[in-house]
């Protein structure tokens, strides 16, 4: 990008700026090359000045939430990368119906919520990332998932411009939206629940937590489930009855715990993701003729 831009957007109230951004720091992977700039707008007033800055100098974008699901090259991400926290859109809970900034906590909020004693959130009690994250994803647990309770979304198209969409408009199916095919982006997000039994709810919640902790491996920095289940099969059971639970390429091992997870044990570049990636997706064509389709999302410059 050119470097006039990124001196410009310093004189603009666009938030908070960081210049050459190592994305690592900003993925649950902690794996990504730098960002010319990374933008943390801190309200929706500054966004809109950010989008009509970088549409204005047509400048290269786009959105991260909490960085979960996402795998950033080695080389990075050329242009503006914004980033979506908590503080974009303060929360709101009117009776059953909650309004939430897509950069909030998904966890976050599904404990709150259940405090409160709403119903329709507990499935996201481990799951990271961010609201807008889960909405682009359909993100989903234990036979539930976003498109069950989502009223609407605030979406950022790729023009710059911004609508409101219906649950039905969004285009819900197993982990996907009508955000894929668009390249739409969640800003803001109204979810419709349920009154519930407070106890209920939290013990309900906590015991998917648990249950999170004991198979899935957090101790290791990691991006969730990187391959959608090519249903009736289950991702994590092909890959481990390939005998590929273990297998490493670099830095980036497939979990002894869950096989479909791929872990960084240290130093793991995005390149040894990908090639793991390969491997697995090769390996159980050639074993059970099932094509993987990853879940996560591979994003930025290729290396050349």
């Amino acid at each position: 990008m050119n470097n006039e831009f990124i001196q410009k957007i310093d004189k603009v109230s666009v938030g908070n700026v960081y210049k050459n951004e190592p994305l690592s720091l900003h993925t649950t992977w902690k794996i990504g090359g730098p960002a010319d700039a990374l933008v943390e707008p801190t309200s929706m007033e500054e966004l809109n000045v950010l989008m009509d800055f970088i549409l204005k100098n047509n400048i290269p974008w786009r959105v991260i939430g909490r960085g979960s699901n996402l795998l950033v090259s080695d080389e990075g991400i050329e242009g503006v990368v914004i980033k979506l926290n908590e503080n974009i859109s303060p929360l709101s809970i009117e009776g059953e119906e909650v309004k939430v900034g897509g950069g909030y906590p998904l966890i976050k909020l599904a404990t709150i919520i259940s405090k409160q004693g709403l119903s329709g959130l507990e499935f996201a009690g481990g799951i990271p990332g961010s609201v807008g994250g889960a909405v682009f994803m359909n993100a989903g647990a234990h036979g539930s998932d976003i498109s069950k309770i989502l009223k609407k979304a605030l979406i950022l198209f790729s023009d710059g411009t911004m609508k409101w969409l219906s649950n039905e408009e969004m285009q819900f199916s197993y982990r996907t939206s009508y955000l894929q095919k668009v390249k739409g982006i969640c800003v803001e997000a109204i979810f419709q629940l349920k009154k519930g039994n407070r106890e209920e709810i939290v013990k309900e919640m906590q015991q998917y937590k648990d249950y999170r902790r004991r198979s899935q491996p957090w101790n290791y920095p990691c991006c969730g489930s990187v391959f959608r289940n090519p249903l009736p099969n289950y991702a994590g059971q092909l890959i481990e009855k390939a005998g590929l639970k273990g297998y490493q390429v670099g830095g980036a091992q497939v979990s002894t715990m869950h096989a479909n997870f791929i872990v960084n044990t240290g130093n793991a570049k995005a390149e040894d993701v990908l090639n793991l990636i390969q491997h697995i997706k090769k390996t159980i064509a050639e074993k059970y003729q099932v094509e993987m389709e990853t879940e996560v999302e591979i994003v930025g410059k290729k290396s050349n």
